[in-house]
């Protein structure tokens, strides 16, 4: 499974990407994550999408897909 979040003006992130257990290494995610950015990108806006740099699996998808490394983000909590 794969969502479009973060609608803004002109990007949109692709995120809450997940596939079950059982259905992994089928390309079951690449697909839907790879369509998903095809829909973001029809509709005229870049495509982004957060990664965890430690999840060498999803990161070399996403490079297949066509994404590539921009910049390191951090998050503070209260």
């Amino acid at each position: 499974m794969a969502a479009r979040s973060r609608l803004l003006i002109s990007t949109e992130s692709v995120g809450f990407v997940y596939t079950p257990v059982k259905f992994r290494r089928n390309g079951y995610g690449s697909i839907v994550t790879a369509e998903v950015t095809k829909k973001v990108l029809a509709d005229g806006k870049l495509a982004t999408l957060y990664t965890d740099l430690s999840n060498p699996t999803s990161n070399s998808i996403y490079m297949k897909i066509g994404y590539k490394p921009y910049c390191d983000s951090v998050m503070l909590n209260k």
